[in-house]
């Protein structure tokens, strides 16, 4: 059980180059990398090509103004943004998509039009195509260009991980067996890796009708676990916490599928630093966060029988309480101004 690794690699790795990206004004082809802080209001960059099935996340950085898009590990988008201006500022933390709307309409400011609206939570927070002067100018929102918007929601699912940074967050690959049953029998992390291994990430046409998007925080602080089922409680659980007196910062781990390794499944891992503290972040993340949570043999089973690619797990050493969560929904607010 203790044969996993973590890979960091920088956000601006890899090119995101296309040829079918004439057809949108605002789209930028690379052969090289680029830093997604260089677009200019109103640009992206679309390659899905790079990996073209997979688990999505989406990471908005508040200070760049940039958004970058992963799918099964790889980044396959970047594009210019532009959150909350202030005193309507954007909250930063863990979200998944609750509601996909292609034609909505604000209820709360005079009927604006919000294409391709993806709330992240009940009380107006959303990605949805908008204003892109270069700097914060929304009502709490994360504008996206039109064109970006358009294409972004043609392949995210419900429960889809947004994940809004207030610092500059680390990031890596990681195999583990994530399954947070370190104290248990290594045939019960073998069987429990091959039950999950064996499940597919949801289509795009997926609804809360057809399929059930899952998601897991684990709350240091309070030494409990929350599974959520599209968005909602679906139960909750004592955790044991080893070597308690050492930090875990708050980290987001997305399943994004089997491993080749039989012991161990692929996770994308991001580490939301307090302010900019991007070495603090990474250090967490590789000081084995995963290995310090011990679940129940029952709440493990339980766990397992809900994870599939595409479920994200946060751990945090906030106390999950409406300070730092919202209801309803999935949210972790880290920090929220």
């Amino acid at each position: 059980m203790a044969d996993y690794g973590v890979s960091r690699r920088l956000f601006v790795a890899g090119s995101l180059a296309s040829p079918l990206l004439t057809a949108f004004p605002g789209a930028i082809a690379q052969d090289q990398p680029i830093d997604p802080a260089t677009l200019k209001p109103g640009e992206f960059q679309w390659h899905p090509d790079r990996s073209p099935q997979g688990p999505l996340v989406i990471l908005v950085s508040l200070p760049k103004q940039w958004a970058v898009v992963y799918r099964g590990g790889v980044r396959i988008a970047a594009t210019t943004c532009s959150t909350g201006r202030p005193g309507h500022a954007t909250p930063s933390g863990v979200f998944i998509i609750l509601q996909k709307d292609q034609h909505h309409h604000s209820s709360l400011y005079n009927d604006a039009s919000m294409p391709y609206t993806e709330r992240l939570t009940w009380g107006g927070v959303a990605l949805h195509a908008g204003g892109l002067p270069g700097y914060p100018s929304s009502h709490g929102c994360v504008h996206l260009p039109l064109e970006f918007a358009k294409l972004l929601f043609g392949i995210t699912t419900l429960g889809t991980p947004v994940i809004i940074a207030d610092g500059e967050p680390a990031y890596g690959d990681m195999q583990h067996p994530g399954l947070l049953i370190a104290n248990h029998t290594e045939e019960m992390a073998l069987d429990a890796v091959k039950e999950v291994s064996a499940k597919t990430a949801h289509p795009t046409t997926a609804t809360t009708q057809t399929h059930q998007a899952s998601s897991f925080v684990i709350s240091t602080a309070d030494r409990k676990l929350i599974a959520f089922v599209n968005g909602k409680e679906s139960f909750s659980a004592q955790v044991d916490v080893l070597s308690p007196e050492k930090p875990f910062g708050t980290h987001a781990f997305t399943l994004t599928g089997p491993d080749p390794n039989p012991r161990n499944l692929k996770w994308l891992a991001i580490g939301l630093p307090s302010g900019t503290n991007i070495d603090e972040a990474s250090a967490l993340i590789a000081s084995e966060t995963m290995n310090r949570i011990n679940l129940a043999p029952d709440v493990a089973r339980r766990v397992t029988a809900l994870m599939h690619p595409g479920s994200t797990l946060v751990i945090t050493d906030k106390p999950a309480n409406p300070e730092t969560r919202t209801e309803p929904g999935f949210t972790i607010i880290t920090h929220d101004a």
